[in-house]
């Protein structure tokens, strides 16, 4: 079982930076709601996650099928309602309600061998899975 680690420090009220392995990720909010916008807020890096593990399973999955890959596009767009991240009332999850993904393969084969590669990367990106399945989260003061 792999473990993966990232620790974050805040900036600012609005700009985190988040370590993970070597590399720096800086989040933050568009000016428009008090942020910096010196990079995506976090839902978008949720998204852009999604986006990327897709990308990485898609190639595994399609050298597995041996099929010839040559690119991957993917179109993502998430609906939320931002009411209960800011304190109101609302009977409204604070997440995402839908997600929308359309990924546009560039591979040679036939439209049924593509859609079961598609299945195939559905059910085993681990980004997908968290999104769509309840994940037991502990939170802590350290």
């Amino acid at each position: 079982m792999g473990k993966y680690f990232v620790t974050a420090k805040n900036e600012s009220k609005s700009k985190t930076i988040v370590k993970a392995r070597h590399f720096n990720i800086i989040i933050d909010e568009p000016t428009e709601i008090g942020g910096t916008d010196f990079g995506p807020n976090p839902v978008e890096y949720l998204l852009a996650s999604y986006c990327g593990c897709i990308n990485v399973v898609g190639n595994v999955v399609a050298r597995q099928m041996q099929l010839n890959l040559k690119g991957i596009e993917i179109k993502m767009e998430g609906e939320l309602d931002p009411a209960k991240l800011m304190g109101k009332p609302t009977e409204e999850r604070a997440g995402y309600k839908k997600i929308f993904v359309t990924v546009i393969p560039d591979i040679d084969a036939d439209r049924e061998t593509i859609q079961k590669w598609l299945d195939a990367v559905e059910q085993r990106c681990p980004v997908g899975d968290n999104i769509a399945n309840s994940t037991p989260i502990e939170i802590k003061l350290g």
